[in-house]
């Protein structure tokens, strides 16, 4: 019998990196006891301590290099290794694809039973920096300071994103490679202008003292629209005045401009209300013939060219002829259901969340759109409890793109009630997934096709869409 009697906390080993694990760790094997690597990618031979260590495993960090991988790629981003947002940035693009789909794969085989699971093609994106049409930074007055700086450095403000495990402490970002390039301009007259202005002081969530709390940005890849959202601890429009006026002037490819006030303790970028400070208080963005109008606080899918790419697949698995019904499940603010429409009798779409079905309407009314009607509902209860009114007819097609926490077990063992030809399922976390996938295969639901969908390269996020039928 195998000993993991020398696998304990403080310990440095000697570990090859097998594979990416789900989450972006390397995974790595001593004496087939499995160990977590943070900063460890396929094919680096690396020197580890270990950190945590538990019945089933260990966690390790790397201390240094013994044997680069092949795969390895040159991270051009000066904040990576600190910053936790692209964890395999250096990493090549291709490998990246390839480590997401055996992850996959790997779920649905282990925990779905899915013992011949394949992915049927995997859609990579492009391009692979500048992507996200979102980023939320946090103004801070505890500034993570870098062991390569001096002594005495200033740690009393910083505008960027928090350091992993640490919701006190935030890395002062200059670059962020996966913001379009005119988000990084905004970046530094916002710093640039608070550490002039010492009425600009950065919130602090452990004593509640301050005023800036999050910089956000949106950006409309296909429009060239731009908002700044500034979220302040309260109202005070006269001592934002320097910050406004500067964004504007140096940066007039802005098109809105709004501050969100949130007097609350809760550490969250939205407020209790919001004030329009310039143009409209929302951008515009299109996906295929579709306009959406987004404001500061709406939900839409963060890589507008891959957010298409995933519709197209949907649309594709449905196999639409334009007489379906369709059920739209977790629909958020619509853009499934919308983008697919034209092609289909009538969507019904489920939600929650009533501002996001305010969107949802708001936006099937810009787009034309009369065959789409939105519901609110908590599908934990709706169907089980037999609230769905008579006059909605059976679903033909049904589409679920649920939370990372998958459908709640009464959601899933309801679907199969619907009898629907088609099951799509669209998902971001591919263990969920499997482990709903289970439940319909035991209804009688097969796996027919599933697609992966890069919608975030050099992180471990994953995006699959499978089509179930029976």
């Amino acid at each position: 019998m195998k000993t993991t009697a020398s696998i304990k906390r403080g310990v440095d080993l000697e570990l090859q990196i097998e594979s990416l694990a789900y989450g972006g760790m390397g995974l790595a094997r001593k004496d087939d006891f499995v160990i977590f690597v943070k900063g460890g990618i396929p094919g680096q031979k690396v020197n580890a301590r270990i950190y945590k260590k538990k019945k089933g495993y260990a966690e390790a960090r790397v201390q240094h290099i013994i044997t680069e991988s092949p795969n390895s790629v040159e991270a051009p981003c000066d904040h990576f290794g600190v910053c936790g947002g692209c964890k395999i940035q250096n990493l090549s693009y291709n490998e990246q694809l390839k480590e997401k789909s055996n992850q996959v794969e790997d779920a649905f085989r282990r925990l779905g039973g899915f013992q011949d699971f394949k992915l049927d093609h995997v859609v990579g994106a492009d391009p692979i920096f500048n992507y996200r049409n979102k980023m939320e930074f946090t103004f801070s007055p505890n500034r993570w300071v870098l062991e390569t700086e001096p002594e005495g450095v200033d740690r009393s403000f910083a505008v960027g994103l928090h350091i992993p495990g640490r919701y006190d402490k935030i890395l002062d970002i200059k670059d962020c490679h996966i913001q379009p390039v005119i988000g990084n301009k905004i970046l530094k007259v916002a710093r640039d202008v608070c550490l002039v202005h010492p009425d600009l002081k950065p919130y602090d969530p452990k004593t509640h003292i301050g005023f800036l709390r999050f910089l956000m940005l949106r950006f409309g890849v296909n429009t060239n629209q731009i908002m700044v959202n500034l979220v302040t601890a309260y109202d005070d429009i006269n001592k934002l005045s320097p910050l406004i006026d500067a964004l504007l002037e140096q940066v007039p490819e802005i098109t809105s401009m709004v501050n969100n006030v949130n007097t609350r303790k809760a550490d969250v970028a939205f407020g209790e209300f919001e004030t329009l400070v310039f143009g409209e208080p929302f951008i515009q963005e299109t996906i295929g013939d579709l306009t959406f109008e987004i404001s500061a606080n709406s939900f839409f899918q963060t890589n507008t060219i891959q957010g298409k790419q995933l519709y197209d697949e949907v649309v594709k698995a449905a196999g639409l002829t334009g007489s379906e019904i369709v059920f739209d499940l977790y629909c958020g603010t619509g853009t499934i259901g919308l983008y697919l429409a034209n092609q289909v009798k009538e969507v019904y779409g489920f939600e929650v969340i009533r501002s996001a079905l305010e969107d949802a309407e708001k936006n099937a009314h810009q787009n034309k759109i009369a065959n789409a009607i939105f519901l609110k509902a908590n599908l934990d209860t709706f169907f089980k409890s037999g609230q769905l009114p008579r006059r909605i007819p059976k679903p033909d097609v049904v589409i679920v793109d649920p939370p990372r926490a998958g459908m709640h077990p009464d959601m899933t063992n309801y679907l199969y009630k619907f009898k629907a030809k088609k099951i799509v399922y669209v998902s971001c976390n591919p263990t969920t997934q499997a482990r709903d996938a289970k439940v319909l295969a035991e209804e009688g639901y097969g796996i027919k096709s599933a697609v992966m969908v890069d919608m975030f390269p050099h992180t471990p996020h994953i995006e699959t869409v499978l089509l179930f039928t029976k």
